[in-house]
């Protein structure tokens, strides 16, 4: 009698937990949980789920050059080599890597902005160790910029019957790819959004200046753009926090068309900063200011594209934004007598104008209900930082009519498009 030699089969459930394991390489089970399914088996392209998160791009500067030089094995096995450098950071730091887009990284973070953040400084951080290796193995260092945005996204599966993927789409995540690829142009490491900034946990260990007034790509506003810069060398990051409040008068009064006032500033700066590229540019758009950034008119005038659809809502609304726009031409043109008679029009305006929509949310039930009177909170707070600053007095009517327009009227222009917009149009009205 022949005897079977014993069966080398695994156990099924070992093959189930494998088989498990091997697709959650592909579709993160952190994304299947935040869409709501315990088994990948029953993920269908229906399914999705809107949330707020941080959203992160990380780019490797100047990829193509850099593949135009090697092998394409060899530009494969460097892909993988620095992205298995990056993957554990961002692991270790709350984030789901989304997907891979070529040498680009697309992260979530659901838990909070924060954390975004700090893996943006431990990235650059391996970065460096990584570099050092490459160098050591005679490679040229490389250099990464990254974007980081907060907003709500729709996070869902895409694709057809035989072919699907796990994504995250919305305005929130195009602005974040938009913030990486102006990295390059400003040649920072960082930037983020003022989303990102307000809706941080503790913003104190977070060294942030303010470096444009961007017209981005995709959105009907101009968006403040500010650079993180904790990972400069030390002497360097010194520098620019003492000089952050100057940078930013030069770039106020770049925007607002005096281009005196702002070389004046930046030649200041550049004396503390040689090699600081934002300060560089500005410089030089000074010598030919038809080359740079727009200039800016401090009144926003009312657009149909700021209708969200309730009449008193609206109402209340232009008369926050036309309270602005005089609020920031009296400062500008010196007419401080006007100023005690426009806050409290403002201020009232803005009470009634977030109540009502505070309402409306706890009738409904408002998904993000939250996120929209943190912002309020916020947009509350700068206001009245406004107010007691004015009855100071001013040393700078043009920075201070510039940060009316930059930190208020741009703030409440962004808020209507994106913020009241998802309350009324998507889901209230």
């Amino acid at each position: 009698m022949t005897t079977l030699p014993p069966s080398t089969d695994e156990p099924w459930h070992a093959r189930l937990t494998e088989t498990e394991l091997a697709y959650s390489r592909f579709v993160p089970r952190q994304f299947l949980n935040l869409l709501g399914v315990e088994d990948i088996r029953k993920v269908k392209v229906s399914q999705q789920v809107e949330c707020e998160m941080t959203i992160l791009f990380a780019d490797i500067r100047d990829f193509t050059t850099l593949a135009e030089t090697i092998s394409p094995q060899e530009v494969l096995n460097f892909l993988n080599s620095y992205l298995d450098q990056m993957e554990p950071v961002i692991t270790a730091h709350g984030g789901i890597i989304d997907k891979y887009i070529g040498d680009a990284i697309m992260a979530l973070f659901p838990a909070s902005s924060d954390d975004a953040l700090r893996c943006s400084l431990a990235m650059l951080s391996k970065l460096d160790e990584y570099n050092s290796g490459r160098e050591r193995a005679g490679y040229t260092p490389i250099r990464i910029g990254i974007g980081i945005n907060t907003g709500i996204v729709t996070l869902g599966m895409v694709g057809g019957r035989d072919r699907m993927d796990g994504t995250v789409i919305g305005d929130a995540v195009n602005l974040a790819s938009r913030l990486e690829r102006l990295t390059k142009f400003y040649d920072v490491s960082v930037l983020t959004s003022e989303h990102t900034l307000q809706s941080l946990a503790d913003p104190t260990p977070w060294l942030v200046r303010l470096i444009d007034r961007a017209n981005v790509r995709g959105k009907q506003n101009h968006q403040p753009v500010f650079e993180v810069f904790n990972s400069n060398p030390p002497d360097i990051r010194n520098i620019k926090q003492q000089n952050i409040e100057l940078f930013e008068k030069a770039l106020a009064h770049y925007q607002l068309g005096d281009l005196a006032g702002a070389r004046a500033r930046l030649n200041v700066c550049h004396m503390e900063m040689p090699d600081d590229h934002p300060t560089r540019m500005y410089l030089e758009y000074c010598g030919a200011p038809n080359t740079g950034s727009a200039q800016i008119d401090l009144a926003a005038p009312w657009r149909n594209e700021f209708v969200t659809g309730d009449p008193a809502i609206d109402s209340e609304h232009r008369t926050m934004l036309f309270g602005l726009n005089a609020l920031a031409r009296a400062i500008y043109l010196g007419s401080s007598s006007l100023v005690p008679l426009l806050m409290p029009k403002i201020i009232l305006a803005t009470e009634r104008t977030f109540a009502a929509e505070e309402a409306i949310m706890k009738t409904n039930n408002y998904q993000f209900r939250d996120l929209h009177f943190r912002q309020h909170r916020y947009f509350m707070a700068t206001l009245t930082a406004m107010q007691q600053e004015l009855a100071q007095g001013s040393d700078d009517s043009i920075h201070t009519a510039f940060r009316v327009r930059q930190r208020l009227t741009d703030w409440l222009i962004d808020h209507i498009l994106t913020a009241d917009r998802h309350l009324t149009y998507r889901h209230i009205l």
